[in-house]
């Protein structure tokens, strides 16, 4: 029998998993869905698995680092687990609210960096290297992107096309007992490899989704002995499939957030940088912010396109150019090669970008973890039923 507060721990927790879901399965799976690549139940059925695959082996060694490293694992009673899984469930509300993606993995961290805080239990060693983190792969992110938009951009954007018929892809063979799926005989090789692109970095996003995300669901939970490991995988990775399946159609529809908006060729770019990152912070327990690395992957890609027509000294002096840059290519298109573009062909930030839109996703994006380690500091220090 369940004593009613782990119930309401467990829901929270759930809740958790299930906006994780419906935030994630867009960004990841908005551009082959968009392609009529895959259908949006075929999308959800792979964000489940890759999920769960990446919580069940890279994702619990981050549940370990917010579970039991940062702070002494003793401070997680289940009335403190249920307090910070609610500030982390109201931080995902308020990104939705105004429409910003915000970081479930700062604000996770966040809040329970303010139970330290209030308690005293807080490992400063260990949040100082998640910090450090923070702005260092972000900066990575930058730069990676920013040399594969100056010098290798124009090669990806013509191999990458996908050049999409009418006809279908595949074709299901339902005769028999048991359907049989084959490749059409209408589907072009470069329309094959270029869904299967799509598919593989939907795939990749979703994985490392999994192991850095999962430990936003459980990981109070679990470093208060209160659930094992494996079963909080299990319930997140449940939690997050029902999301994907239902609330995630709509960031379907809409390709999910700045990400998906971008020409495919950029979004394919940004997606692999961005995964590889978090799944690399993520291997050496370092809870890492998709969000806010895709942000600054997107400005660099944008800043090395847009500065293609100038030397490198003068690009870092007036980066005046920026994402809008990506804007003005076609997936497919045979571009100019460096030095050979006429600069009033690439579009400047005036014309193509939003500062008052960029403005606000960068604020929000920063102050709702603030939000979340503030609020929980000061619930935990000064409301007595915690007795900090």
């Amino acid at each position: 029998m369940i004593e009613p507060l782990l119930l309401v721990g467990l829901v929270v927790a759930a809740f958790v998993g299930y906006n994780i879901g419906g935030a994630t399965t867009g960004p990841a799976f908005g551009p082959a869905v968009g392609a009529d690549v895959i259908a949006k139940t075929t999308a959800a059925a792979l964000m489940s698995l890759c999920f769960f695959v990446g919580a069940i082996t890279i994702g619990r060694r981050v549940v370990t680092t917010l579970g039991a490293d940062l702070v002494d694992p003793s401070v997680f009673t289940l009335t403190t687990s249920i307090a910070v899984l609610f500030f982390i469930g109201l931080a995902l509300f308020v990104g939705n609210v105004f429409g910003v993606p915000a970081s479930t993995s700062m604000t996770a961290v966040g809040a329970i960096a303010g139970l330290g805080v209030a308690s005293g239990t807080l490992d400063w060693g260990v949040m100082s290297e998640i910090a450090i983190w923070w702005l260092v792969a972000p900066l990575i992110g930058f730069w990676v992107s920013g040399v594969v938009g100056r010098y290798f951009y124009p090669a990806i954007n013509e191999w990458i096309a996908i050049d999409r018929s009418d006809a279908a892809l595949v074709e299901v063979d339902r005769s028999g007992a048991v359907p049989r799926v084959a490749v059409a005989d209408e589907a072009t090789r470069r329309e094959l490899v270029g869904a299967g692109v799509v598919v593989a970095i939907g795939c990749l996003m979703a994985f490392s989704s999994g192991t850095s995300n999962v430990a936003n669901a459980i990981a109070p939970l679990v470093g208060s002995d209160l659930v094992e490991m494996n079963p909080g995988i299990l319930l997140a990775s449940a939690a997050v499939a029902v999301g994907a399946f239902t609330i995630a159609r709509r960031t379907l529809d809409t390709l999910g957030n700045d990400i998906t908006e971008l020409p495919l060729t950029a979004a394919i770019v940004v997606a692999t940088v961005s995964s590889g990152l978090v799944i690399f912070l993520s291997a050496i327990e370092i809870p890492a912010s998709f969000v806010v690395i895709a942000t600054m992957s997107i400005v660099g890609l944008g800043w090395g396109r847009a500065t293609r027509t100038a030397g490198v000294r003068e690009s870092v002096r007036s980066p005046e150019d920026t994402i809008g840059a990506l804007a003005a290519d076609e997936e497919g298109e045979a571009l100019p090669a460096m030095g050979e573009e006429d600069p009033a062909d690439v579009p400047s930030a005036a014309d193509l970008f939003d500062p008052e839109t960029t403005g606000r996703v960068i604020l929000l994006q920063n102050l709702v973890p603030t939000i979340a380690t503030a609020g929980a500091y000061l619930v935990f220090e000064f409301v007595p039923i915690f007795g900090f």
